[in-house]
This record gives structure tokens, sequence and C-alpha cells, in this order.
């Protein structure tokens, strides 16, 4: 019960220290956005695996998000320094996209791959550490196509809105 609110309080721990990084309370929330997609993913893997909900799988929800977090946080930075260097909101979207698919892609690969073993039970079934394996496994498989879409579109409806926002409004105008 107790990890629950412990998991609340580290993402929004998180959130202050990017807010503080970007300058940005928007920005922050296009990062964690992919956190959710990360525990459906956990989930899915946790049921098709036949595992339940553990303390160990909730330990591995965790640790996933942290790496979630960090797969959206690169792309983000990549885009906020093509914007600071004078592109275009949508060339810098679709650069930070083309420019990160590889180092989120590997990372995504090598963690699932390198779990694959542990969440297979391949040389022996651990029962206590496989719903760990799948979580993480499961989770980052999901969220990471997620976050190769979610991420570069919510930049460009915050980018639209912040503008939107903005934008000098006349009275009485037609």
């Amino acid at each position: 019960r107790d990890l629950i609110p412990a998991f609340g309080l580290v993402v929004g721990l998180i959130f202050v220290v990017l807010a503080l990084q970007f300058r940005s309370y928007l920005q922050p929330l296009i990062i964690l956005s992919a956190i959710p997609f990360g525990i459906i993913g956990a989930v899915w893997g946790l049921f098709l695996m036949g595992y339940d909900l553990s303390l160990f799988a909730f330990f591995g929800i965790v640790a996933l998000a942290g790496i979630v977090v960090n797969d959206s946080l690169v792309m983000v930075d990549f885009i906020n320094k093509r914007v600071a260097e004078g592109a275009a909101v949508p060339v810098a979207i679709v650069d930070g996209a083309l420019a990160r698919l590889r180092p989120i892609l590997s990372t995504t690969l090598t963690t699932v791959f390198g779990l694959a073993p542990l969440a297979l039970g391949f040389g022996g079934k651990d029962e206590i550490l496989a719903p760990m394996a799948i979580s993480i496994a499961g989770g980052l498989a999901i969220s990471t196509g997620l976050v190769l879409l979610l991420v570069p579109v919510l930049y460009a409806l915050v980018d639209d809105l912040v503008g939107w926002w903005r934008r000098p409004r006349g009275r009485g105008s037609a």
C-alpha cells in the first residue's frame, strides 16, 4: 500500500527536477506522459506471462519509469537544442525524432533482450525476479513506440497551444 504514494512522490520529484532543468512546466509533462503507457505495457506483459502484480513487479515498474523518462528526455532535449539553433519547431521535431530513433531503439532492444532470459525463464524459472524483468521488458517494448510517436506529437501540440495563448486577441473583433 505504501508503494503507490511513494511512486507518486517520485514522479512528482522527477517533475520538479525536469521543471527546473527546462524552466518550463509543460515540457516535463510531455516527458512524463510516457510513464502511463509503460505501466500499461508492464501490466500486459505480466498478464500475458501469467504473473500477478507483485512487489518485485512493482519494483520493475519503478525502474521502467526511469528508463521511459530517459527516452523522452533525450528526445525533448534534442528538439529544444534544434529550436535554440533557429530551426522551426516542426523541422526540429522531425530532426529530433529521426536523430533519437536509433539511440532510443538501441536502449530498448538491449534492455529487452538482456532481460529476456530472466523474463522467459531460460536456465530456470525465477518466480521472484521474473515479474520484475517482465515489467521492465514489457513496459519498455510498449512505451518505446509510443515515445517515438507521442512525444513529438505532444511537443507540437504544446507549442501550438502556447503560440495560441500568447497571440494577441483584439476586443470585439468578429
